[in-house]
């Protein structure tokens, strides 16, 4: 598996691809530590060959440097800038850390699919539900759902809701990532892969596209789970406030411009390749990031 490095400033990445089949892997992460794995599955092998490609050249662009496949020392860096960028701050716990009872998942459970019955009803019913299921989840200090059989299936079927065709039960986009801000960043990122993979027509199949594949532009699941968030937030609803949203946006903000700026990108270049799609709510969201 060949290697490539980027020492500069504060930055000390590696980032190692492969092609085995029809499968594109990634192994990244900071310099001494093992890093992430991450796998794509292309139609043939040729296609993850060209994808292969790509992101070599991408990397050699962004000043990566390759070193020997046994890890040797990198090639001597250029000469390091006057002043790097700043360390990137870290992300303030999204969830209080505790150990999840069976007694708190089956009542979680119950909890989403009592709101996954109710989805045909009053707005305010569902939104009413949603809160009750909120509370269920966090009391599990985060899980993956998909760790527990009785919570896994329920989940993945409302947030399929998300993206139901027209005439179908649907849940709304910001209702489903209410309830993902409780549950580890994995929840997200499937949720996500279901929401890219909705019809055409579904009625929230833009919004929710383009919050999903915040966790691809990003790169980093967890700080794609928070902006989703602030993406599809509603502050004029009962109970919300631009206030409290512009607080929260200011919170996460130097951490995304943090991210951005270890990759070479910027905040504006960002938010401008957010596609809405046609959905209204969202367009003023990220208008809002960019005031």
């Amino acid at each position: 598996m060949r290697r490539f490095e980027f020492v500069e400033g504060s930055s000390s990445k590696f980032w190692s691809p492969e092609v085995q089949g029809n499968t594109f892997i990634v192994i990244y992460g900071r310099i001494g530590t093992p890093g992430q794995r991450k796998e794509k599955a292309f139609p043939d092998e040729a296609s993850a060959r060209r994808e292969y490609e790509k992101k070599v050249a991408e990397k050699l662009r962004e000043g990566y440097r390759e070193v020997s496949a046994e890890g040797e020392a990198p090639a001597p860096a250029p000469a390091p800038k006057e002043k790097g960028p700043a360390p990137r701050p870290e992300l303030p716990r999204r969830v209080r850390a505790v150990k999840p009872t069976a007694e708190r998942v089956a009542a979680a459970a119950q909890a989403l699919s009592t709101l996954e019955a109710w989805l045909p009803k009053r707005s305010w019913r569902v939104a009413l539900q949603a809160r009750r299921a909120r509370r269920a989840l966090r009391r599990l200090g985060g899980i993956d759902p998909a760790t527990h059989a009785s919570l896994g299936p329920v989940f993945e079927s409302l947030m399929a809701r998300v993206v139901a065709p027209p005439g179908e039960r649907r849940l709304p986009l910001r209702l489903a990532m209410m309830l993902l801000a409780e549950l580890d960043a994995a929840a997200f990122v499937r949720a996500g892969e279901q929401w890219k993979r909705a019809p055409a027509g579904a009625p929230a199949a833009a919004g929710a596209t383009a919050v999903a594949r915040e966790a691809e532009a990003l790169g980093e699941p967890e700080l794609a789970l928070r902006m989703g968030v602030l993406l599809a937030e509603r502050p004029e609803l009962r109970g919300g406030s631009e206030a409290g949203w512009q607080r929260r946006w200011s919170t996460l903000k130097p951490h995304l411009e943090a991210l951005l700026q270890e990759k070479g990108g910027a905040l504006q270049t960002h938010l401008r390749a957010i596609e809405a799609g046609g959905d209204a709510h969202l367009a003023q969201r990220v208008a809002r990031m960019g005031a």
